[in-house]
């Protein structure tokens, strides 16, 4: 039996993001109820109401170099 995705147990360890003109990339550590931390890279665009989710896609060159540093940043604190 599969179980339904419960955000309460969603626990975000770590957190990096960089923002652009009219979007916003983040590179986070998240754990699932307690589970192995997991990298987690994810865009939101700026509309009239603030910031939604949007799906990663590709990059321009200024949005790799930042995920790039940030996983670096990230990858320095994450215990194997």
């Amino acid at each position: 039996m599969i179980m339904a995705f419960d955000p309460k147990l969603d626990k975000e360890l770590e957190r990096r993001e960089k923002e652009f003109e009219s979007t916003k990339i983040i590179v986070s550590v998240q754990s699932y109820n307690e589970g192995a931390p997991k990298v987690q890279i994810s865009r939101q665009n700026r509309n009239d109401n603030g910031w939604i989710f949007s799906k990663l896609g590709r990059l321009s060159k200024e949005e790799a170099e930042a995920v790039y540093e940030m996983l670096g940043e990230i990858l320095e604190n994450l215990e194997d």
